[in-house]
């Protein structure tokens, strides 16, 4: 009685279901080991401090970023910025969350397309496990956009395959709308109705059904006309708007290859194995060469055997080159490829990472039979019915073995420690210190691509519970200007290059000009003054290197005074537009946090 039972429960699919969710619940437990460990990086921080700077407006929402019209994304990061400015536990639990929502998304399509059987675990434990999406996950401003997206398709191809198995029409309205979800995110969005048609047009039938491919373009073409409007009037960092830059036919072919034998190919298999470090945060594929022929080879193996056995296993596969190509490899091409180069972007997973959605569709109607599809074999099915399991095992094995590898690195510890320690130096503090507003490190955001958007103000002014005054150059009489670190704590600052000592009194200076002379030659360069001055009344001081010259106020009694100067040469000129000065020490240079003052806060936060 009771194994009639278990046989019965068995074949009605219960054990099928109940393995999926199993496996949907210990991929999140594995990767949120991963999670945990992260931070923001990068994207995220300018993406954050754009979203404090505006309103929820159209405009905001509206731009496009290099290509990506996201007012999803842009909406989480809005909201991000203002539940804690960098709340990295929110960031995870939703992280987590939507990947969750995508594992149990793809559990749902597959039983829709090919039954609840033993087969569907192949595809799905492909999808949970693959290192295509590892990198990704590392990074949230990837995360708010992909993850959506990789919700989005499944269940939008879901409600399709039911409306065209029911003919109800709300099932058609509902894949429009898991389809317009993903556009809000993510641009490769448009794409989940192009794979609906092909579904339709190789195993579904129904192609006639000509209300719902109306509707179908009824969300297409508005989406490509508000995409193009945007994409060629939105102003980018730079101060310009886009304009795309296609890369010879050598270096597009050499990106297309190395994107599809270093990264899609190897990420399907298990690999890469290997990882080239891009900082301490995050990395990008570095297949070996020795394995990446080999996964080429066990690929074509894999397609070969699909396409003698299985009907129509040949569009399975040409659907997701064609994919692949335009979904991967043409949005790189304008633009990316120019600015990274084939190497560096043939090897970055965040472009293919949400195709491992199409990977997994790929794979079960490759060699799954669909559902009620008639004569699906071209031969007699095989007899090997758990040849799949040793090649399972390998995948798995490898998946794990990449994942392990990436986490191998201190991720987000070394960004989130620099962070944290800043916002306890502003909150430390007293109102109105001045703080001159240079570049956070290239760890937390390259300057080189993100301006004013990696200065501290703009990434760590938000986190600051007072009122701090930032300078982006030293002018006149500052008390005790601050400066971060490298760990982020703040010093006070030093300017580190030529002294000019004070003598034994201090040196009087009145209109007319008073040269001192450098102990060395300065280059021409952009320099940064600081004068020791005794005042009887406040002046103001014209100092001048070379042509170059500045004006500066100096006050009263003992005190320091600034000013930057652009210019170089052997001596510098001094003169006053007022009372006279008696100065003291000069020093010429640039600004440094002092090494010999205790820093605040005394040790960085860990």
């Amino acid at each position: 009685m009771v194994a009639a039972g278990a046989r019965q429960w068995l074949r009605g699919g219960d054990a099928v279901l109940a393995a999926g969710l199993v496996m949907v619940a210990v991929q999140l437990v594995w990767k949120f080991e991963l999670v945990r460990r992260t931070y923001f990086r990068q994207d995220d921080f300018m993406f954050i401090a754009r979203g404090l700077e505006n309103s929820l407006s159209w405009d905001y929402l509206m731009r496009i970023d290099f290509g990506h019209l996201m007012p999803g994304a842009f909406a989480i990061h809005w909201a991000m910025g203002r539940l804690g400015v960098y709340n990295d536990a929110l960031a995870h639990v939703l992280t987590i969350s939507l990947q969750a929502a995508a594992g149990l998304a793809m559990l749902r399509l597959l039983r829709l397309l090919f039954g609840t059987r033993p087969a569907i675990l192949v595809p799905l434990g492909f999808y949970l496990l693959t290192p295509m999406t590892i990198s990704g996950l590392s990074w949230w401003a990837v995360v708010a956009e992909t993850l959506p997206f990789q919700i989005a398709l499944p269940m939008a191809l879901g409600s399709h395959v039911l409306h065209i198995r029911t003919g109800r029409f709300r099932h058609a309205v509902a894949a429009a709308a898991w389809t317009v979800f993903g556009m809000v995110f993510f641009v490769k969005a448009p794409f989940i109705l192009v794979l609906a048609f092909v579904l339709t047009l190789g195993w579904l039938g129904g192609w006639r059904r000509w209300r719902a491919w109306l509707l179908y373009l009824g969300v297409l073409i508005p989406y490509a006309v508000l995409f193009f409007r945007q994409l060629f009037t939105s102003v980018q960092l730079t101060n310009d708007t886009f304009r795309p830059v296609l890369p010879t036919a050598e270096v597009a072919v050499k990106s297309a290859w190395t994107l599809l034998t270093g990264s899609l190919v190897p990420t399907s298999l298990g690999g890469p194995w290997q990882w080239q470090p891009i900082g301490e945060d995050y990395a990008l594929a570095a297949t070996p060469p020795v394995l990446m022929w080999a996964s080429l080879a066990v690929a074509v193996v894999a397609v070969t055997v699909s396409v003698i056995w299985r009907r129509r296993a040949w569009l399975a596969w040409l659907t997701l080159l064609g994919y692949f190509l335009l979904a991967d490899v043409v949005p790189i091409m304008l633009g990316r490829v120019e600015a990274l180069g084939p190497d560096l972007s043939g090897f970055e997973l965040r472009y293919v990472s949400s195709t491992a959605t199409v990977v997994a569709l790929v794979i079960g109607l490759a060699f799954i039979p669909v559902e009620g599809e008639e004569r699906p074999w071209r031969r007699p099915a095989l007899r090997l019915r758990w040849a799949w399991v040793p090649v399972a095992a390998v995948f798995a094995a490898g998946s794990v073995w990449s994942g392990a590898a990436y986490a191998d690195r201190p991720l987000g510890a070394n960004v989130r420690s620099y962070v944290r320690t800043a916002a306890q130096a502003l909150a430390r503090v007293p109102v109105g210190s001045v703080i001159l507003d240079t570049h956070v490190p290239a760890k937390i955001a390259f300057p080189v691509f993100f301006y004013d958007y990696a200065l501290h103000s703009r990434i760590l002014g938000p986190t600051a519970p007072r009122r701090i005054t930032w300078a982006k150059q030293l002018t006149g009489p500052v008390p005790v200007p601050l400066i971060f670190d490298e760990q982020g704590r703040l010093r006070p600052v030093a300017i580190d290059g030529v002294t000019i000592p004070a003598g034994s009194a201090c040196k009087p200076v009145g209109r007319a000009e008073v040269r001192f002379r450098l102990p060395v030659p300065i280059e021409d360069g952009e320099h940064t003054v600081q004068i020791s001055y005794l005042n009887g009344a406040q002046t103001t001081l014209n100092v001048r290197m070379g042509l170059a010259q500045s004006v500066v106020p100096a006050g009263k009694d003992l005190g320091t005074t600034y000013t930057t100067i652009v210019g170089g040469g052997n001596e510098l000129a001094i003169r006053t537009d007022g009372p006279g000065s008696c100065l003291g020490e000069i020093r010429i240079g640039a600004p440094v946090p002092a090494e010999d003052v205790s820093p605040v806060p005394p040790l960085p936060v860990r």
